[in-house]
């Protein structure tokens, strides 16, 4: 949405004020005079006031932050939840709850009441039970999506919160002062901005009025928030490739860490088996060493030796009946002579 300028505010009608017997003192500064018995608005600090709030939510949104709309008066709720519903915020357009900031942990409970509500009603549990707990469990639903509908996605407390009429909230900016929450607010003649950090004075009962203000602030949350949504997401699908590069990394790691102690092992088993030969046939050597002394290339024994140093006579085959030759007397005689 453009940036509103003093045609703008003045055809919105964002310098009428409330009447002089109702109004404010601490708004003297922001009053440029009064017509026909009301106060009218000095629309150049409007404008200035205005473009200040903007840019302020406009940076808490582009930075991830959120930004509470409140709005519970007639004029605003249109405008309060067509815009939060635009920017993804947070919204309060029917009722505030007291409690809904300093009590945020209760309120947090029965939020969650609401999501698992809401979770059976689609998934069609409700209609499983007995007609008078579906009926009460109906309209304890309703309930809830009345009260807390617009805050169903706010999972912690806001950045920021956008208040039209500090009137009607007043327990709104009550609770968000305590908690040093900073308010944005559509500030009235008859309203005190004591505790407003971004003051946009202005007309908060007519229609066009607020929309305007509403439309302003709201289109440069949606612009910020917009933009955080692309950075959220590049960051995160840069991360997620990050993650992939690092798992394929370290999946390639483990199959080099694999293969290394595949190699290693193999060499390992295969020195193992030299050893083992080696030893083998340094054992299968001594034992033949051992075994034989007449094996190839070993000197002949004396006996034999001596034996084959002259001519051997032939060796008569001995008779049958005869007995051996050493046990017969004589035959050594007879053969020398």
């Amino acid at each position: 949405m453009p940036e509103a300028g003093l045609k703008e505010l003045l055809e919105a009608g964002v310098h009428f004020g409330h009447q002089t017997r109702r109004w404010n003192p601490n708004m003297r500064r922001y009053i440029f005079g009064e017509l026909d018995g009301i106060h009218i608005i000095d629309l150049v600090q409007t404008e200035a006031l205005l473009e200040n709030a903007r840019r302020f939510a406009g940076e808490l949104a582009s930075g991830g932050g959120t930004v509470l709309f409140v709005g519970t008066k007639k004029q605003a709720r249109g405008p309060v939840q067509e815009w939060a519903e635009r920017c993804r915020m947070p919204f309060v357009n029917q009722r505030w709850l007291g409690g809904l900031l300093t009590n945020f942990n209760t309120i947090s409970q029965r939020i969650g009441r609401l999501h698992e509500l809401t979770e059976w009603e689609q998934e069609g549990k409700l209609e499983l039970l007995p007609t008078k707990e579906r009926m009460k469990m109906r309209a304890e639903l309703a309930k809830l999506e009345y009260n807390l509908g617009g805050v169903r996605d706010m999972d912690r407390l806001p950045d920021a919160v956008f208040v039209t009429d500090l009137k009607t909230e007043e327990i709104a900016v009550r609770e968000a002062a305590r908690l040093r929450i900073p308010i944005i607010g559509l500030v009235d003649t008859n309203c005190d901005p004591t505790p407003v950090d971004y003051v946009i004075p202005g007309n908060d009962d007519a229609i066009r009025s607020c929309r305007l203000v509403i439309g302003t602030i709201g289109g440069a949350i949606e612009e910020g928030a917009s933009a955080w949504r692309v950075q959220e997401e590049r960051r995160l699908q840069e991360e997620m490739e990050r993650r992939k590069r690092e798992e394929e990394e370290r999946k390639k790691r483990e199959e080099e860490e694999k293969a290394r102690k595949e190699a290693e092992e193999a060499a390992e088993k295969k020195a193992a088996e030299e050893k083992a030969a080696a030893e083998k046939r340094a054992a299968e050597g001594q034992s033949g060493q051992a075994a034989g002394p007449v094996g190839a290339g070993d000197p002949p024994a004396p006996a034999v030796a001596k034996a084959s140093s002259g001519p051997v006579p032939p060796t008569p085959p001995p008779a049958a009946d005869a007995p051996p030759a050493d046990s017969q007397p004589g035959n050594g005689e007879e053969a020398s002579k």
